[in-house]
């Protein structure tokens, strides 16, 4: 401790990070200070005047290290970035955060929308976290019904169509493809849809009562009558919001809940005077953390991955940081907001909201005991130190015989149980050597843009892909691990995360870790990992045995006068394999409709008949 505190004697006045580790060097917490010497030297006062959360974080402080930055700002996404990564078991983390998803606006010529699950710099606008995937799926849907956008991948800065697809005639899309629509009425659907996603339904109502108007001055009155149609349902959905304020303001009504070391953060989202959603947080807590200290950190955890700054934050409790957090949003919205915690009137109502939703949540949250398989997905999720808790988890698994019918499969496990309505099956196209990366390269590619068109498309209510996994679970060591990952990066998909378990000596492959990691023999975390992965195998071994089994019986069948393709799939699909042939009577065989009883004489007799010695 005497070393740590010859460290903080010679701290800057500057903004920074600074990281507290315990004896074996491991990261206890993370904070972020305007100034690194103020904000450290708190917590080597007398302890009298401490938190009990920050006396037992002390006693265990071996080390100091800290990362001056040019801004607080710069600070408070730093500090976010490094909480992430190393998990400091006395910082507050949104549980499972990687699991909500963004809407993103794609920077190009012809934008289009697509579900991402992080938001990056690269010019595009994002609307989101989004904790519920059906209110992002509704509003996607919507987006498309009202705005003509493109959902293709074409690059139209490359290649131009002489005729739109059938979207364009079904009136889902404008066909920029085909030049069928200016850029200046294509950026005006794209304004569109990104303020129905900022929830500014009034202000896309004023422009399409505008459109109309001129559409229906200029006698083109069947477009007058579409627009008439998106008007009306625009306004049906704003009836549906509840009006939270006389006046049109945007804010953020925070609540939040604790319990010992869960806890629960709910904002309100108001825009134009309208409460138009509700997102709502689970949190992993420290012990002996406060509901004020949980807010803190809640609002720094939520704001820097919040893509929409409003004008006001309204709190259910005065916290410390404020100033701090007051100037990172105001970095980000180009206007400072204001941060406060109302004392009376309709903002003092909606923050009490807030509060009653996150004590709801939480408690039920609370009264669902963990099961077995929940012990075990906790486990796994520490043992493998994981970002979020793998409700889903998605394994794949290659089998084939020298290179011949290759197959792979897909199995899914929620909470830790299987979901054999989910299981998929892949007939890989990839002929010739065996090549084992290359099949389950082709296998996560494949599942994964299915899911990504499934997620964007809004004619599909509910597809066979359309749910994303938290982890995928391949079989195999490095070499399997490195081909996930690519699929994933290749898809635009990296926040999934992803592990390689190896048969022989069930070793555990994660990025970043040059060495695998080994969990306990008869752990509920490895026991549930064998139990995912062999699942898996049997179920791609078979499909590839029916396969197999299947071109048995069409080479047998082709070899027997009077059984041509048609016939052959009739056979097929009432017996399965040859085996399955060889077993039926010769009554089954008559009572095949479509099969002539010459025919079904000649194929028995064929089946039956011995090989001469």
């Amino acid at each position: 401790m005497a070393g740590v505190k010859e460290k903080v004697a010679g701290l800057p006045q500057a903004p920074g990070v600074y990281l507290f580790r315990g004896a074996g060097g491991e990261v206890l917490y993370v904070g972020k200070a305007a100034s690194l010497r103020d904000r450290v030297r708190s917590y080597f006062q007398a302890e009298r005047n401490l938190p009990y959360k920050v006396r037992r974080l002390r006693r265990e402080i071996a080390d100091l290290e800290v990362i001056v930055t040019s801004s607080v700002a710069e600070a408070l996404i730093l500090e976010d970035a490094l909480i992430k990564k190393y998990r400091p078991r006395y910082n507050l983390r949104l549980r499972d955060d990687k699991r909500y998803p963004y809407l993103k606006i794609t920077k190009e010529r012809f934008p289009r929308v697509q579900v991402v699950r992080r938001p990056v710099e690269d010019g595009a606008r994002y609307f989101g976290p989004y904790t519920s995937a059906r209110a992002m799926r509704r509003a996607l849907k919507l987006a498309h019904k009202l705005f003509p956008i493109r959902t293709c991948s074409l690059d139209l800065d490359r290649k131009r169509l002489e005729r739109p697809c059938l979207l364009y005639h079904i009136g889902r899309c404008s066909g920029p493809c085909a030049g069928l629509v200016s850029e200046a009425d294509y950026a005006r659907y794209v304004e569109g849809a990104g303020k129905l996603f900022e929830g500014r339904v009034e202000q896309v109502i004023a422009a399409l009562e505008g459109e109309m108007a001129q559409a229906a001055a200029a006698e083109r009155f069947e477009h007058a009558a579409q627009l008439r149609d998106q008007i009306r349902a625009l306004e049906r959905i704003r009836e549906r919001q509840a009006v939270a304020l006389a006046e049109p303001a945007d804010l953020d009504a925070i609540g939040i809940a604790v319990e010992g070391e869960r806890g629960y953060g709910t904002v309100l989202i108001v825009r134009r005077g309208r409460l138009i959603g509700r997102e709502g947080f689970p949190l992993k807590l420290p012990a002996d953390t406060s509901p004020a200290e949980a807010l803190a950190e809640f609002l720094e955890r939520y704001y820097t991955r919040a893509t929409a700054i409003p004008g006001e934050v309204l709190l259910p409790m005065e916290v410390e940081g404020m100033e701090e957090l007051s100037h990172y949003l105001a970095s980000r919205r180009g206007g400072r907001p204001q941060v406060y915690s109302p004392a009376r009137g309709d903002r003092r109502a909606l923050v009490e909201l807030a509060q009653r939703n996150a004590r709801l949540s939480l408690r039920r949250a609370a009264t669902e005991e963990l099961a077995g398989e929940e012990a075990a997905l906790e486990q796994l999720a520490e043992a493998l130190d994981l970002s979020v808790r793998p409700w889903r988890i998605e394994a794949f698994d290659i089998s084939n015989l020298k290179g011949q019918a290759a197959t792979g499969s897909m199995v899914v496990f929620v909470g830790g149980k299987p979901r054999a309505d989910a299981y998929r099956r892949f007939r890989v196209r990839i002929t010739g050597k065996p090549d084992d990366y290359a099949m389950m390269y082709e296998v996560l590619t494949r599942r994964l843009a299915h899911g990504l068109a499934e997620l964007a498309d809004p004619a599909i209510a509910g597809g066979k892909f359309s749910e994303l996994p938290d982890l995928i679970l391949v079989d195999g060591g490095k070499g399997q691990l490195s081909v996930a990952l690519r699929a994933l990066s290749e898809q635009g998909l990296s926040g999934i995360e992803v592990a390689a378990l190896a048969k022989r000596e069930e070793l555990v492959y994660r990025p970043g870790r040059p060495q695998p990691i080994r969990l306990p023999p008869g752990s509920p975390a490895l026991k549930l990992l064998q139990r995912i992965r062999d699942e898996a195998h049997r179920f791609a071994v078979d499909y590839h045995r029916r396969l197999r089994g299947k071109r048995a019986l069409g080479g047998f069948l082709d070899s027997v006068p009077g059984i041509g393709p048609k016939r052959r799939e009739l056979l097929l699909s009432r017996f399965g394999s040859l085996e399955g042939l060889r077993r039926a009577s010769l009554e089954e065989l008559l009572s095949v409709p479509g099969l002539p009883r010459e025919v079904a004489l000649r194929l028995y007799k064929a089946l039956h008949v011995r090989p001469e010695k």
